[in-house]
């Protein structure tokens, strides 16, 4: 998009007229997302129903095999980050590092459910060990991967382009991987042979994306170089000192733990709510399947009200979806997959525009303090991110322990107590819900300029383009 300048602006310094990226370039790299949406939603979404029901594992134990590895990332994205800042590998600073991630995740992920002649606790640290080195190799490809569109385009129109290709790339990884994964882990009765034949389908998901991101992407300009933060701690100062970042990245990680409660806990609220654990599969289509239908619509609010009230509008949305979730057993199954659907309408905005939110603020950061420090920033946020998802499947498992769940292997079957039961529902509904009213708070308290309600924040404009537009007239700009 080229926006026209004010008419008052300086002749003597015109605007430059930004460069489009190749289409392959845009595309390519949102094929990146099929690694990323689908590694961020199948092991939420199966690894501890996997462990407690397939392989015996006790409720407590799974949840701290699933909690702990992911747990890693917080110290493994930032530095990820900064080793990928200081790179001089050839070809570039960020694509090395995405080809060493699609060479390790896509087998390692295949492992992890191998399912090894195993239970209890022994296959759960058989669990853990390849999940921690999987998430170490997601590491390795996410950072460098969500830092990349910063550092082609100076541009946030062509900014906004590229991520929009991640976005759609996202939603049909999710509904992919999500409807697929669990529909062939049961093909044979929820057996270990199920979930040793989805291992493998999903692992080639991963390779696709990850390599199609890295070859796609040897046409992609550099037209910025991010700046290392020496240290972790010197990592988390910079995040001390930009307030915008340190709320929006507080809502962003309640919000994902919300979902990751939900994504946790899906599987057991088909088996043992709705009485059936192929459910999982419409459920999670209605969950999913609005992601790619409603996205322009976000696009659209997102323009008529700014994207933090766009974000205000899917955050309630999300709350008043969980609430209604909680319904389900006294209203029937039609009241739950209906509130499904609402949760499904939220969280396309929920994915969407937190990333604008946290790209304004990156271009923000660089206007205040003249210092490109992207990869610093989504290090972190990925890492809170990750942290969110894993903690999401830890809460749950400690729900289930709290409430007396009862393990078994996928050949005996045990009945449930009524406590365990109400357990799950609750940790489904109310304990998203009360996830996301909490993030509303820090919200209210994100602003784009740098301050917030009552705190001083600085006069510079977060996102230049967004000040030029308070400037020029209506109707002087064209697509």
């Amino acid at each position: 998009m080229i926006c026209a300048m004010s008419a008052d602006a300086p002749a003597a310094s015109p605007r430059p007229v930004p460069v489009p990226l190749p289409r392959r370039v845009r595309i390519g790299y949102g094929l990146g997302s099929l690694c990323t949406g689908t590694f961020a939603t199948v092991p939420g979404l199966i690894l501890l129903y996997y462990l407690t029901d397939v392989l015996a594992v006790p409720a407590a134990v799974a949840g701290f095999a699933v909690f702990l590895p992911k747990a890693w990332d917080v110290l493994v994205n930032p530095l990820v980050g900064a080793l990928s800042d200081r790179s001089r590998l050839r070809g570039g600073p960020r694509r090395p590092f995405l080809l060493a991630g699609a060479c390790t995740l896509p087998p390692l992920f295949a492992l992890i459910f191998a399912a090894p002649p195993l239970r209890g606790a022994a296959a759960a640290g058989y669990v853990a060990v390849l999940f921690l080195l999987a998430a170490t190799a997601y590491a390795v490809f996410q950072v460098p991967y969500v830092t990349m569109p910063a550092e082609m385009t100076e541009d946030p129109a062509e900014r906004g382009r590229v991520l929009g290709w991640r976005v759609g790339f996202l939603g049909v990884a999710i509904l992919l991987s999500g409807a697929l994964a669990p529909a062939i882990a049961h093909a044979d009765g929820g057996g270990p042979g199920g979930y040793r034949l989805m291992g493998a389908a999903v692992a080639v998901l991963l390779a696709v994306g990850m390599f199609g991101a890295w070859f796609t992407t040897r046409w992609a300009p550099a037209v910025a170089r991010s700046e290392a933060e020496p240290s972790l701690r010197a990592q988390l100062a910079a995040a001390r000192s930009n307030r915008p970042f340190l709320f929006l990245a507080g809502m962003w990680t309640l919000q994902a733990l919300a979902v990751g409660v939900m994504l946790a806990g899906v599987q057991y609220f088909a088996t043992y709510t709705l009485g059936s654990p192929a459910a999982v599969t419409p459920l999670f289509a209605c969950l999913i399947g609005p992601l790619v239908l409603v996205m322009p619509l976000w696009h659209r609010l997102a323009d008529r009200l700014g994207v933090k009230g766009a974000q205000w509008c899917a955050s309630l949305l999300f709350l008043a979806g969980a609430l209604l979730l909680a319904l389900t057993r006294t209203a029937g199954p039609v009241v739950g997959y209906a509130a499904v659907v609402l949760i499904g309408v939220a969280y396309a905005g929920l994915q969407l525009l937190p990333l604008t939110m946290l790209a304004d603020t990156l271009a923000a950061d660089v206007v205040r303090t003249g210092r490109r420090r992207a990869a610093t920033f989504t290090g972190l946020w990925t890492a809170a991110e990750t942290l969110a998802f894993a903690l999401g499947a830890g809460v749950f498992a400690a729900v289930l322990a709290a409430t007396g769940f009862r393990s078994s292997d996928a050949e005996h079957r045990v009945a449930q107590p009524a406590a365990a039961l109400d357990g799950i529902a609750a940790g489904m509904s109310l304990l998203p819900a009360a996830l996301a009213a909490a993030s509303l708070w820090l919200l209210h308290r994100y602003r784009e300029d740098g301050g917030g309600p009552g705190a001083g924040g600085s006069s510079v404009p977060a996102v230049p383009h967004q000040a030029a537009r308070r400037q020029e007239p209506k109707g002087d700009h064209a697509d």
